[in-house]
């Protein structure tokens, strides 16, 4: 029960990687308010966990505007009566394309997903993480230390966020605030995985073969990581960036080819999840043609 007593929002909690941040919280002692979008299953999530002896509130709605942002933290507030943990894990990857066939439409959609939710809910949220001497995370992505070819915006929106936590940090540790980003791999969700994502089928064949541990990660995998540093056990972490993608980083060619099968395995989780690929309900993904030679 590391998170016993304390108070979370958890952005972008209905599905994937955000579904496992929620009930891992909820695990480990948290009361949460879980926010997405209307189209998301975020009432679900909440109603498992209560089911489940957890507590935990669903709040709909569009935190990329400042009126949206602003209530789901009072409501954490008013619910709860404090706010220890903001989750920043709101995001969409809803393209794959090369620069010059990137549509300007989903460029602005995954600015303001990614980049304006995360500064409005930090903005609103701080003052109250100032009082508890909280901490705020953010979701990252390797593709934001690294870079990646045919979804570079996705990339460079990641790559903000790395620096936003950072200078978070910075100012907010003379009021015992901590900030750190998780940067995750290929994980195994809607975005990676199936006929509707927007990586097409033939490229995730090989996602694979470049992970050194020769898989996709599983939701649950990074939400331990986030239970780590929003515990008072990662009292001495702030302005990190956590890189949890098997190895993706440091690795050259496909090496995970060399691990065999029977080690390929993610671990059994212990979290009942329902949603891990459901990410992409409601939304529009966009792939540009093959160029010929």
């Amino acid at each position: 029960m590391r998170l016993k007593d304390k108070v979370a929002i958890v952005t972008g909690a209905g599905t994937g990687i955000g579904e496992a941040i929620a009930l891992k919280f909820a695990q480990e002692g948290a009361a949460l308010v879980l926010a997405g979008l209307p189209g998301d299953p975020v009432a679900q999530v909440a109603e498992a966990i209560v089911a489940l002896g957890g507590r935990a509130e669903a709040h709909l709605g569009d935190l990329a505007e400042e009126a949206e942002a602003r209530a789901c933290v009072e409501r954490a507030v008013g619910a709860f009566g404090r706010l220890d943990v903001l989750v920043n894990n709101a995001g969409i990857f809803i393209a794959f394309a090369d620069a010059e066939d990137y549509r300007l439409e989903d460029f602005e959609r995954t600015i303001r997903a990614n980049l304006r939710t995360a500064f409005l809910m930090t903005k609103f949220a701080v003052p109250h993480l100032q009082k508890s001497r909280g901490n705020v995370l953010f979701t990252g992505s390797e593709a934001g230390i690294n870079g990646s070819a045919s979804f570079a915006p996705y990339g460079g929106s990641k790559g903000f966020l790395h620096a936003f936590a950072k200078g978070v940090a910075l100012e907010q540790a003379r009021y015992g605030v901590r900030a750190n980003c998780v940067c995750p791999g290929a994980i195994d969700t809607a975005w990676t995985r199936g006929p509707e994502g927007p990586i097409p089928l033939e490229a995730q064949e090989g996602i694979d073969a470049g992970v050194p541990l020769g898989r996709r990660g599983s939701p649950e995998e990074i939400a331990n990581v986030f239970a780590f540093l929003a515990s008072d056990e990662a009292s001495y972490v702030t302005g990190a960036l956590w890189l949890v993608d098997g190895g993706v980083t440091p690795a050259k060619g496909n090496v995970g080819d060399c691990v065999p099968e029977a080690l390929r395995a993610p671990p059994v989780g212990a979290l009942p999840l329902r949603h891990s690929h459901e990410g992409l309900r409601c939304k529009e993904v966009y792939r540009a043609a093959k160029k010929r030679d």
